[in-house]
C-alpha cells in the first residue's frame, strides 16, 4: 500500500479502537515512523517510540527487585501506565532473537516481568524487509501470526501531498514529478541514495545553498543540478501570477512540471491562484491544469479553497472546467 493508504489504514485502527498487534513492513526512508507519529498527532494520543535493537533484554522487562523476599521486576519508566496511545516498537526485526523473544510476550499477552499495557494502548511494530540489505534477524512465525501485516511501499502522490504540506523545496518536488523513480532508489554501493527522507534533508540544505549530493547521491544530485536549468528558460512567473502577461505553454515536459507545480508552490494569494488558474485553462492542456488544480487545494490545507473558490465560482470558464473535470481534481 501506499503511505497514504498506510496512514488511512491505520486511523482506522485507531478510530474503531482496534488493538490488534500491528506491524509495518517497508524499505527504510519511506517514511513509517513518520507516518506512525503523525496518526498519534492527529488523534490527540500518545506516542513513544521504542528502538528495541537498541535495548537489552533487562531494558524491557526490567530489573528484579526483592520485596519481601521475593523478586519484583521494576518496568522501565518509558513503559505508559495511563491514558492511550500507540506504543511503537521501532526497528523490530533488527533485534537480536533474544530481545524479540522478550518483546513477544508485550505483544502478544500486553505484559512482560510485572508490567502490564494500561487499556487504550496500542502495540505497533515497523521493520525492513531483507531485500532493503537491512541487517535483520528472521521474525519467530509464532510472532509474526500474531501481528496484522501492513507492507507500505514509496509513493510520489503520497510524497507530494505530505511535500505541499510541509513546504520541500519547490525545486525537488518538480524535479520528482518529473522523475518519479528517482523518489526512492537504494544503492547497495554508496551509504548516500535518495528516499523520501533524504529528500526532506536535501530540502534543507538546498535553501541554504549547499550540495545534496552526501544525502541523495551523486546520480541523484548531478540530475536535480541539471533539472535546475530547466528554471533559465521557464516564462516568469510572477508575470503570470499578477495577470500581466500571457506566455506559451512550454513543449518540453520538464519544463511543463516545473511551471505548473511552481504557480502552485508561488501563489500566495486567491487572485494570484487565479490568475494562474486562467493562464492554464486558456495555454495548457486539461491535465496540466487537473495538475496544477489538485495541488493548489492540498497547499491550501484544511482550511479548505476558501476565497480561491468563491473566485472560480463567479468566472464561467473556470466554473466550467471545474463542473468537467471535478472528480480528477479532487481525487
Amino acid at each position: 500500500m501506499s503511505p497514504a493508504e498506510l496512514a488511512a489504514y491505520l486511523s482506522g485502527l485507531v478510530e474503531h479502537r482496534l488493538e490488534l498487534s500491528t506491524m509495518i513492513w517497508g524499505p527504510p526512508g519511506v517514511g513509517k515512523s513518520s507516518i506512525v507519529a503523525q496518526t498519534a498527532r492527529k488523534y490527540g494520543i500518545g506516542f513513544i517510540d521504542v528502538r528495541l535493537s537498541q535495548l537489552a533484554p533487562t531494558d524491557l522487562r526490567g530489573l528484579p527487585v526483592p520485596v519481601d523476599g521475593v523478586s519484583k521486576w521494576y518496568p522501565p519508566e518509558f513503559l505508559p501506565t495511563s491514558g492511550e496511545g500507540i506504543l511503537f516498537l521501532d526497528e523490530l526485526n533488527m533485534a537480536p532473537p533474544t530481545m524479540q523473544g522478550m518483546a513477544q510476550q508485550l505483544i502478544l499477552d500486553r505484559k512482560v516481568g510485572s508490567y502490564t499495557l494500561p487499556p487504550g494502548w496500542l502495540v505497533w511494530a515497523a521493520g525492513n524487509r531483507k531485500e532493503d540489505r537491512a541487517a535483520v534477524f528472521e521474525m519467530p512465525a509464532p510472532l509474526a501470526n500474531r501481528f496484522l501485516h501492513l507492507e507500505v511501499t514509496p509513493d510520489f502522490e503520497s510524497f507530494k501531498r505530505y511535500a505541499l504540506e510541509v513546504g520541500i523545496h519547490e525545486r525537488i518536488l518538480a524535479f520528482l514529478a518529473f522523475r518519479p523513480a528517482l523518489l526512492h532508489q537504494i544503492d547497495p554501493k554508496h551509504p548516500a541514495w535518495p528516499s523520501p527522507r533524504s529528500w526532506e534533508m536535501a530540502s534543507r540544505l538546498l535553501r541554504v545553498g549547499l550540495d545534496v549530493a552526501p544525502v541523495v547521491g551523486a546520480g541523484a544530485a548531478a540530475e536535480l543540478e541539471a533539472f535546475g536549468r530547466v528554471y533559465e528558460v521557464l516564462p516568469e512567473l510572477g508575470d503570470l501570477l499578477q495577470g500581466q502577461r500571457a506566455y506559451p505553454f512550454p513543449e518540453e515536459p520538464s519544463q511543463r512540471y516545473a511551471l505548473t507545480l511552481g504557480l502552485a508552490l508561488r501563489a500566495e494569494t486567491a487572485q494570484q491562484g487565479l490568475n494562474a488558474f486562467r493562464y492554464l485553462v486558456e495555454a495548457a492542456p486539461p491535465e496540466w491544469v487537473q495538475l496544477f488544480v489538485a495541488d493548489l487545494f492540498t497547499r491550501l490545507g484544511k482550511n479548505g479553497p476558501g476565497e480561491f473558490a468563491l473566485m472560480v465560482r463567479e468566472d464561467p470558464r473556470l466554473r466550467e472546467f471545474m463542473r468537467e473535470y471535478h472528480d480528477l481534481v479532487l481525487r
